[in-house]
């Protein structure tokens, strides 16, 4: 059985789906965990899933309901981490959100503005967060873990706003990993191809191929996400994985297209 310790850890869109089940790994591996989100309650029921491994589940769990679009609600939710914890040692950059599939042409501004801002400026925002409580703590350091996706290799069609984010993220993943090293900050990026989630529920029924067809696309447990996010928040600050591609085996996407 794991042993309790006071690592901490925050995850974002932790509510449901695959920072739910990875903020729960992680507090089933020991560590303090904050389940940050837009909307309270699922938070809340997300921790209440996750029983009372070490008998101290108040003192190991926080709710902490955040818009991560917007700086001063994420300086807020970063005060919050150090004013329980007084110290951040992973952050784990889940949140995210996509666009309705509609061809490029009819994609609003607003529709655009949405998924960037959530995928890539409230990433970058958290990051500047971490890096301030990373490099002032004792002992220094921490790592920082990005959600990208299989679209950050490859797009699926109708899908402009969310594979630009989430190859912008990839760019942010190498910047934030160079510029943190010098401060042991280890910054690495997994990307992920049809957990099994709300929001690939729809894979079930047939989805979009790049060749106008439908196809209902295989996919994997999400626990297995939750492991290995797990794998690299335990490694020692002296290794990274810098990229970690997990995936269901029998996706479309290794010869897509």
């Amino acid at each position: 059985m794991a042993q309790a310790h006071d690592r901490v850890a925050l995850v974002t869109g932790a509510g449901t789906g695959i920072g739910k089940a990875t903020a729960l790994c992680l507090l089933q591996d020991g560590w303090r965990v904050v389940f940050a989100g837009r909307r309270l309650e699922p938070l809340r029921e997300a921790i209440g899933a996750a029983g009372d491994p070490f008998g101290d589940i108040d003192q190991r769990a926080i709710a902490a309901p955040a818009d991560l679009t917007r700086p001063d609600s994420v300086a807020t939710l970063f005060d919050l981490v150090r004013a329980r914890f007084g110290r951040l040692d992973m952050l784990f950059n889940n949140a995210g959100t996509g666009a309705p599939p509609v061809p490029l042409e009819d994609l609003t501004i607003e529709q655009w503005r949405t998924v960037v801002d959530t995928n890539l400026t409230g990433a970058f925002l958290c990051i500047q967060q971490a890096f301030k409580i990373m490099k002032s703590q004792t002992p220094k350091g921490g790592r920082i873990i990005n959600n990208g996706s299989i679209s950050a290799y490859a797009p699926r069609p109708h899908s402009a706003p969310y594979t630009a984010s989430k190859h912008a993220v990839s760019g942010l993943t190498r910047s934030a990993s160079l510029d943190g090293r010098v401060h042991d900050i280890a910054v690495g990026q997994i990307d992920i191809g049809n957990a099994a989630t709300d929001m690939t529920e729809r894979m079930k029924a047939g989805v979009p191929q790049a060749d106008g067809s439908m196809k209902v696309e295989d996919r994997m447990d999400v626990r297995h996400v939750a492991e290995s996010v797990l794998h690299m928040a335990n490694m020692p600050l002296s290794a990274n994985v810098l990229f970690m591609n997990v995936m269901a085996t029998k996706m479309p996407f290794v010869g897509r297209g």
